[in-house]
């Protein structure tokens, strides 16, 4: 199998992500994939083994990604409460640029068999530890309760951000995702600490 990098290696993965979101992943054929991106229908199977193994790897790159930039980010904030904003921001930022993207995340992923889920679960642990870290932290500097549940605390942090950009691609996509940044900040903020934004 070829390197996973390169022109067509990215091409297909582009592809991928719009044929599964405007076709749903069991009608996303191999072939359609291999003609959005401009290739051979053989050329999928350089890269990748199956279907299954297509939309792994969307999520996996696509979401690497995301996680390396938001790690990134965070290392130059000084304080938990901005972290969490920028945590906030940059998950629904990310969604709202590339709506297509979004669907197959929140819609076809969540329909997709046991190969796949264990597949994406590697890359989606990441960033739960990403928001576990954030929790620690916030403990550290006293902004969280010591007797805090790490796990429902990430739950609850992880499911909201999860069922807004859910909500908005369900509804069409027809609003400014972004404009949920500083509400659902605020909301996660007392929720998370008993006090409102300037508490």
């Amino acid at each position: 199998m070829a390197k996973r990098t390169g022109g067509k290696y990215q091409a297909i993965i582009e592809a991928a992500v719009r044929v599964i979101a405007q076709q749903g992943y069991h009608n996303a054929q191999v072939s359609k994939i291999a003609k959005e991106a401009g290739v051979a229908d053989g050329t999928i199977y350089v890269y990748f083994e199956n279907k299954d193994d297509v939309l792994i790897s969307v999520f996996n790159e696509k979401m690497g990604q995301f996680i390396a930039a938001i790690n990134q980010q965070m290392q130059s904030l000084p304080s938990v409460k901005e972290k969490l904003h920028c945590l906030i921001s940059m998950h629904f930022g990310n969604m709202a640029k590339n709506k297509d993207y979004a669907v197959v995340t929140q819609i076809e992923l969540r329909q997709s068999n046991p190969v796949v889920q264990e597949g994406i679960g590697q890359v989606l642990k990441k960033y739960f530890d990403l928001i576990d870290n954030l929790i620690e932290e916030g403990k550290r500097e006293g902004l969280f309760s010591a007797e805090m549940d790490n796990r429902l605390a990430r739950k609850m942090i992880f499911g909201t951000l999860d069922q807004v950009v859910t909500a908005w691609i369900m509804k069409g996509a027809k609003y400014d995702l972004t404009s949920n940044v500083d509400p659902v900040f605020e909301l996660l903020l007392f929720g998370l600490t008993g006090k409102n934004i300037d508490g």
